[in-house]
């Protein structure tokens, strides 16, 4: 069967507060009714991705669900939406009454999502499913995703972000193998940033590429995430206190500054590198990015190194959650209990490191990147998805993120005074963490 795949063009929102007002009037209202359903429904995901190996798999999945329960489900559509506007895409389309039955949901929108109460609990199909195996998802994958009483998405790709290292470069500029740094306890971001530093100076390339292209347009994706290891944290835990003054967070952002334009470390705003073309030594990233790297030059992927607060891996998620307002809750449900049950979650994870104890071996992980081995697997991939933390998310992200970034923007200049501007960010997002 060819996929059902609709790749289109988001309708146009004003601004992240789309996000807010379509949970809003999706929380109060109510959800469809399968059991008045005139025969079997058609079902609708909305996705980021219209990777045509990643269609396949899905649609594969979703076709022996449709061909065991043809009075229930007529097909199932993944819906790709692609053009980077995804969250306020769909949430727009909340707002207008055309939910989705099951959508994407990226880990720092999760806490938005959850506490809104516009997820279905999962935790009940799940159990009820023969052969789910519940148990066999790891706490450290589903915490993000547990409500006070559920659980509100499956975490269907866990991804730790490593470092991958260009070996060619830094043998040239006479640096030493981050693998010996390892073996001496030498590996820290200080040390990192010092031969990837040196790396730059004398090859002429960028130091360190971070994990995404336009770092200072996203920092709460890009850069703040590097700060756990220094302890620092965008805000407290409970969400309620701006915590960007801390002297944790001080710290991290002072250093990172300095890194730019002191030692040309990290890129400046900007400029832009592609390690995977070998215009970096180091680039921060995750398992999907070793597809692309060939062999064009030697390179290593490895765990992220320690700072002033420890070793603290961090993953990279995205989570599948039913909307309870979709036309098909109940449907929409049993069908995710398929599509993530042991044997297609191994499917999946060819392409999306799985949540499942039992998946995190070296052979599943291998058909995902062949071109690892099974010590990049164990130490970078296997051990940190254990337990490795998410980025900061926030039940108000969506109304806050437009204006981190456009309070930080006067970081990002050489004479910036750091504490003042973290001052100035915790002023502009104060009001919106007190709600």
């Amino acid at each position: 069967m060819k996929p059902q795949l609709r790749i289109r063009t988001p309708r146009a929102v004003a601004t992240a507060t789309t996000l807010a007002v379509a949970l809003t009037l999706t929380s109060c209202s109510s959800g469809g009714d399968d059991a008045s359903a005139d025969g079997p429904v058609q079902l609708r995901m909305t996705t980021w991705s219209s990777n045509e190996e990643h269609q396949a798999v899905l649609q594969e999945i979703a076709d022996a669900y449709v061909e065991a329960h043809p009075d229930l489900v007529s097909g199932v559509e993944f819906d790709a939406i692609t053009d980077g506007t995804y969250v306020s895409a769909v949430t727009t389309q909340i707002a207008g009454g055309d939910t989705p039955d099951l959508m994407w949901i990226t880990e720092a929108y999760a806490e938005e999502f959850v506490s809104s109460g516009v997820l279905a609990d999962l935790r009940p199909v799940f159990v009820e499913t023969e052969g789910y195996q519940v148990e066999d998802l790891l706490p450290a994958a589903t915490e993000l995703w547990r409500g006070e009483e559920g659980l509100y998405a499956y975490p269907f790709s866990n991804s730790p972000f490593g470092v991958y290292v260009n070996t060619d470069l830094l043998a040239a500029a006479g640096q030493p193998d981050p693998r010996e740094l390892i073996a001496d306890g030498a590996w820290t971001w200080d040390r990192l940033a010092e031969v990837a530093s040196q790396t730059a100076q004398a090859e002429g390339v960028a130091g360190i590429q971070l994990s995404v292209d336009d770092p200072y347009a996203l920092p709460n994706d890009a850069i703040t995430p590097l700060g756990l290891a220094w302890g620092a944290r965008p805000w407290s835990e409970d969400g309620t206190t701006c915590a960007y003054t801390s002297p944790e967070s001080v710290a991290f952002f002072d250093w990172y500054h300095s890194q730019v334009y002191d030692h040309g470390t990290f890129p400046a705003i900007g400029e832009t590198v592609d390690f995977a073309s070998g215009q970096a030594a180091f680039r921060i990233g995750q398992l999907s990015l070793s597809a692309g790297l060939g062999d064009t030059f030697g390179w290593d992927f490895l765990p992220l190194p320690e700072g002033p607060a420890g070793t603290v891996p961090v993953m990279g998620q995205a989570g599948i959650g039913v909307l309870a307002n979709g036309e098909h809750p109940d449907v929409a449900a049993d069908f995710l209990a398929h599509f993530t049950n042991p044997e297609n979650a191994a499917k999946l994870a060819r392409f999306f490191p799985p949540p499942r104890e039992s998946l995190l071996t070296t052979e599943t992980l291998r058909a995902a990147a062949p071109t690892l081995t099974d010590e990049q697997l164990e130490d970078t991939l296997i051990n940190p998805a254990r337990s490795a933390t998410t980025k900061v998310g926030h039940p108000r992200l969506s109304g806050m993120v437009d204006t981190i970034r456009a309070s930080m923007d006067s970081l990002w200049t050489p004479e910036a005074d750091v504490e003042a501007v973290l001052a100035d960010v915790c002023s502009a997002i104060e009001p919106s963490l007190a709600e």
